[in-house]
């Protein structure tokens, strides 16, 4: 891993559930990632519920050398969550970390290519 692909983090962001089953997906995303981007520092956070949230993982991602950190929410859409209490805790973190770049991306659920995939899957649900 050279020196700057290891201070580049991903942080994708679930909502966080008590069942923990209800985690696998967002963790067989996780492991996805790491897959493809294997010179990536990759974390993933909830917002309530599960652990690490939120300032757990941002640090983590800190503490082994990341400077520029993407937050991924894997929420469907722009909800409260994503619209109020993401930013809150992003800008928590920006305090805590001021020499860190932080960038938000929109929700997964809001790009093309998950809405095409959603679909697919959804249509495939009937025959043609």
């Amino acid at each position: 891993m050279n020196a700057d692909t290891a201070r580049r983090g991903l942080l994708l962001f679930a909502h966080g559930a008590r069942d923990a089953a209800w985690a696998a997906p967002f963790e067989a995303v996780l492991a996805r990632v790491r897959q493809l981007r294997p010179q990536t520092q990759v974390r993933l956070a909830y917002l309530e519920l599960m652990q690490p949230d939120l300032a757990q993982a941002g640090m983590q991602l800190v503490e082994v050398g990341c400077r520029q950190i993407v937050v991924v929410p894997l929420f469907l859409g722009t909800g409260g969550h994503v619209r109020r209490d993401l930013p809150q805790r992003l800008n928590a973190l920006q305090s805590r970390y001021p020499d860190v770049e932080w960038r938000l991306l929109d929700p997964i659920g809001e790009h093309g290519e998950v809405i095409d995939a959603i679909a697919r899957v959804a249509a495939s649900a009937t025959p043609s």
